[in-house]
């Protein structure tokens, strides 16, 4: 019931933004989640996002919150001159749109009004305007609301400022004769010249411009402006990505849960860059700790993530022609595997004419355009928003089916998909991301998943192949006579992707013994951990020797009631190795710094698992209280400990 109503306000919500257009109802939750975003100042050449996205990250900085910013874009520069044309730049996701509605609803309430008498968006996705009309008429039909006269606004040229907002989907030539461009504001023309007459300045030449848009859209707008200058919103940084999950979760130990959920996961805290990944893994955490205490209990991996954000980038796409996505994803999948095995981020023009790929209602969702130096004859080249999105879509490449056949393997399947476990194995420790991302595609949640929301099919035939390669590097490490053991946390975390029962039954099922040490575990690692260990009715000896057990990031500092509410560090542990079946008999924790806090999970395992002979806690700091906690564990009938160190 609980994730019924989370499901239905996500829904209002997402339903909200497509009415809200360019003059923006007050929602509640929109003014408390809009969270500062990182833009760049420089030109775009120079510029670029952290933690995986393109670019060098030179002459970065957060921008004012909402309005602010905006006045920002308009302030005197260096030099003393004040710039009346400014192009927002950003992939899909980052956040522009979001920028401009916060303004939008800041300048309602006199926050722009030092600056400009009169601030007009007008919406380049949702314009619906007749075909013929005057700057007057787009300002009295983009502003309904406004109370002032659009005329008697229009007079006052100097103050005034228009904007367009996601300018790429205009879809019509900025190339027109200059003679049929209007030089007066209640001029009616053909909608497109009087678009037209605005961004060439030959009507309202004192009034300023800013254009949100997609970097595909640069090329052609750069014909038609002058004495523009760039500014790329990056989207979140470290700190801001921190603040927009506090601001999401109203609860500070829920929002404490789900980021340290999110850090310890390095692959889905940096996708978190880009604003709309964030408020995708806030949604889907957020269902799962309704009705329960702590994220401890779920178990939600990167790709179900993935799958949720590519089919919400895909949700408004023409579903009566499946055919179209599927070849396009086809084609965009092959592109992110070759550019993977040559570790190749960018790609020339050329490379996406000859797939197919340059189609403009798709490929900008996935691809940011990057404009030729001039002097540069190769045309302009084109990066995916994030590393990870090229990762996930080359993992995609080996199960995505067409016409019954894999694209990957074409027909030779378990050829290829053996070459990349063993490139894996051997020495490409880059491709653990796409690897990851290869065993969540072929769970069967997945499987249904694509094909219902996406339409696409994904192929199952790489589960064999990729049991067969986890239980045979795992055989090969351990030595003859001895006891099979896994000691790659990597074999966690894939099993944990893909999060089926049974498979990881079998991968596990011939392995006795776990041996990590000197190990680092996240948040994420433990669930990773957990979740194998519940399925793994073989495991007798865990060995943890010098690993550490973190709840959050070291940084974040819980006042103590907060801190109270979490989980002592080995709870999951613990808890996993309390389930039934488990044959555990031995576990080695020397040298984790285990506290007082940690004896009650321990005295609660002597107690329910009577298999359990061997403890050694070697190095830690119990104290005398969590002694006398574990000592009750020890005195109960059901503890069968033989040995204690």
């Amino acid at each position: 019931e609980c994730q019924q109503k989370c499901r239905e306000r996500v829904f209002r919500e997402l339903h909200q933004d497509r009415e809200v257009g360019a003059c923006p109802r007050e929602s509640p939750s929109f003014h408390s989640r809009f969270t500062t975003l990182t833009i760049a100042r420089e030109p775009r050449s120079k510029c670029g996002a952290e933690d995986g996205a393109a670019g060098t990250s030179r002459g970065c900085a957060d921008a004012r919150p909402g309005a602010a910013a905006i006045a920002a874009l308009f302030e005197p520069s260096g030099d003393g001159k004040t710039p009346q044309v400014a192009v927002l730049v950003g992939a899909p996701g980052m956040g522009k749109t979001t920028m401009v509605r916060k303004a939008m609803v800041e300048c309602r309430e006199g926050t722009l009004h030092a600056q400009f008498d009169g601030v007009f968006c007008i919406d380049c996705q949702a314009i619906a305007i007749p075909e013929e009309a005057s700057v007057a008429d787009l300002v009295s039909e983009c502003c309904p609301h406004q109370q002032e006269p659009a005329g008697k606004i229009l007079d006052d040229q100097k103050k005034i400022l228009f904007i367009f907002d996601g300018f790429e989907a205009l879809g019509f030539s900025l190339v027109q004769p200059e003679a049929e461009l209007s030089s007066d504001p209640r001029e009616v023309k053909l909608l497109e010249l009087t678009l037209l007459s605005l961004l060439k300045k030959s009507v309202l030449p004192k009034a300023s411009l800013l254009i949100t848009t997609r970097p595909t859209a640069l090329g052609s707008l750069g014909h038609c402006l002058e004495g523009e200058y760039y500014v790329e919103i990056l989207g979140f940084s470290a700190a801001r990505r921190e603040e927009y999950f506090h601001r999401y979760f109203e609860n500070p130990s829920k929002a404490d849960l789900a980021l340290g959920f999110a850090r310890g996961n390095k692959i889905l805290y940096s996708l978190c860059v880009i604003p709309v990944m964030s408020w995708t893994v806030c949604t889907i955490l957020e269902q799962e700790l309704c009705g329960k205490k702590n994220l401890l209990e779920g178990s939600k991996a990167t790709t179900e993530m993935m799958l949720f954000y590519l089919s919400q980038l895909l949700k408004h796409r023409d579903r009566n022609n499946p055919q179209v996505l599927q070849q396009f994803l086809l084609q965009l999948c092959s592109l992110s595997a070759d550019g993977i095995w040559k570790h190749k981020v960018l790609f020339e023009e050329k490379e996406i004419k000859d797939r197919g790929l340059d189609q403009p209602g798709l490929l900008p969702l996935f691809l940011n355009e990057k404009i030729s130096k001039e002097g540069e004859d190769h045309g302009n080249v084109y990066a995916f928003t994030h590393l990870h999105l090229q990762e996930f879509f080359a993992a995609m490449f080996y199960v995505l089916e067409d016409d019954g056949e894999v694209v990957g393997g074409l027909g030779r399947l378990e050829n290829v998909v053996s070459k990349l476990l063993e490139s894996y194995s051997k020495s490409r420790k880059d491709l653990n991301g796409t690897v990851r991302f290869l065993f969540g595609l072929v769970s069967q949640k997945s499987i249904e998943y694509v094909d219902k929301t996406i339409g696409c099919r994904i192929s199952p035939r790489a589960r064999e192949e990729l049991l067969t390669w986890l239980q045979g590097r795992h055989r090969g490490l351990s030595h003859p006579g001895q006891a099979l053991k896994v000691s790659e946390m990597d074999t966690f975390h894939f099993l944990f992707e893909m999060n089926e029962k049974s498979f990881t039954q079998s991968a596990l099922g011939h392995f006795t013994d776990l041996d990590l040490q000197d190990t680092k575990l996240t948040l994420f690692d433990q669930m990773a951990l957990s979740f194998c260990i519940q399925h793994w009715a073989g495991l007798s000896c865990v060995t943890l020797q010098g690993c550490s057990f973190h709840q959050q990031d070291p940084k974040a500092e819980l006042d103590v009631s907060r801190r109270e509410e979490l989980p002592c560090p080995i709870h999951l542990l613990c808890r996993a190795l309390r389930h039934r079946g488990s044959a555990l008999r031995v576990l080695r924790l020397q040298w984790c710094q285990l506290s007082e806090s940690c004896c009650m999970e321990l005295a609660a395992l002597l107690v329910e698992q009577p298999s359990l002979a061997r403890l050694e806690l070697g190095d830690s700091s119990l104290g005398d209280g969590g002694v006398r906690l574990l000592c009750e564990g020890l005195r109960h009938p059901g503890c069968h400990l033989r040995v204690l160190r």
